[in-house]
């Protein structure tokens, strides 16, 4: 069920004994518990009565136990089952032990006061166990995937609409990107953005850039436009500022390699006739990333990209095994393609 639809039930009092949440969208599943706790609870009953258990921790029997106890001065009792691994095919070193039996009785015969929340922060269960389907069959599961990227623009939109904000175009799709086009990243930015822009309520492009954090992937991704366009001075002074902050030559290398990579590939498969969304899908990589990595493979003949591939293997083998100083190398490397020798 959408969360959506889950939302306007508790807002209508139609509250489940039982729920699963399912996905990987923290803010999502922080807005479904956020919103069960103000419906459920008045101001000071929650401190007695919600109670949160890790299932990687914490055996089952006590979260059931606690499940079955009566609420402190209230009419309900919350229950949060966390990291319920024993519904997924993942396994662990030194499980905790979980008596399902106990569990299978408890689902089929639910505490009639007590709202019971198991959060699985995974992409999907383990549809073969029969404790799967019995949690499925007697909750309400609750969707919390993310988005794709029309509902998640949507949604950013809306949301900075409704705080009485506007931003320009430009900076919206900046604070997507720098993002990672994940919603729980984009909340936390936009708390930073509505502060410093309060006075006018408009967000700029220069304020996203200010204060929205490079990754050190978007780095290297500035890096690598930065070589292949020949900007040897530019691409120096970033590889070297990103020395300054700490970072390795040989991950920067590894990062760098799987950007040539994925032009490589984008290139290949865009010449044999995939459209943008077909790369994305076929190459398990987030659309955006596709369109820009299309834009910049425009810019270079096939044989060009692997010939600079090809080279940065040889060079991440040549300081692998040490017969040259890797910063050294590196720099070398940025020359040689800025020059365009390849």
């Amino acid at each position: 069920m959408s969360l959506q639809t889950v939302l306007k039930d508790v807002r209508e009092s139609k509250i489940a004994p039982l729920y699963l949440v399912l996905g990987t969208e923290t803010y999502l599943s922080e807005l479904f518990k956020l919103e069960l706790q103000n419906h459920l609870f008045q101001s000071g009953e929650e401190e007695f009565n919600i109670t949160s258990y890790d299932m990687e921790e914490i055996s089952l029997s006590a979260a059931l136990a606690e499940a079955d106890t009566l609420p402190f001065f209230g009419d309900h009792r919350l229950v949060f089952i966390e990291n319920p691994y024993f519904l997924t095919s993942e396994k662990k070193a030194a499980p905790v032990e979980h008596d399902m039996k106990e569990l299978t009785a408890y689902l089929e015969q639910p505490s009639s006061s007590t709202v019971v929340v198991f959060q699985a922060h995974v992409e999907k269960l383990d549809e073969r166990k029969k404790i799967t389907k019995l949690l499925k069959k007697q909750a309400v599961v609750v969707d919390v995937s993310p988005m794709d990227e029309r509902a998640l623009k949507e949604y950013t939109q809306q949301t900075i609409k409704n705080e009485g904000y506007e931003i320009q175009p430009k900076a919206f799709d900046k604070l997507l990107y720098l993002s990672d086009f994940q919603l729980t990243k984009i909340m936390g930015e936009l708390q930073k953005l509505f502060l410093f822009s309060s006075e006018d309520k408009r967000i700029t492009l220069e304020i996203v850039e200010e204060l929205v954090p490079k990754s050190l992937e978007h780095n290297v991704f500035d890096l690598t436009a930065e070589i292949l366009a020949g900007n040897s001075e530019k691409a120096i002074q970033t590889y070297q500022d990103l020395l300054l902050q700490g970072e390795e030559t040989i991950k920067l290398t590894a990062i760098l390699l799987s950007q040539i990579r994925l032009l490589l590939q984008t290139k290949i498969l865009s010449q044999l006739g995939y459209q943008q969304s077909n790369i994305a899908e076929a190459l398990k990589v987030h659309p955006y990333r596709i369109k820009l990595g299309l834009q910049q493979s425009r810019s270079f003949k096939l044989q060009r990209l692997e010939k600079i591939y090809d080279e940065l293997v040889e060079n991440d083998f040549s300081v692998k095994t040490g017969r040259m100083d890797k910063e050294l190398q590196f720099e070398l490397f940025i020359l040689k393609i800025s020059d365009k020798v390849l």
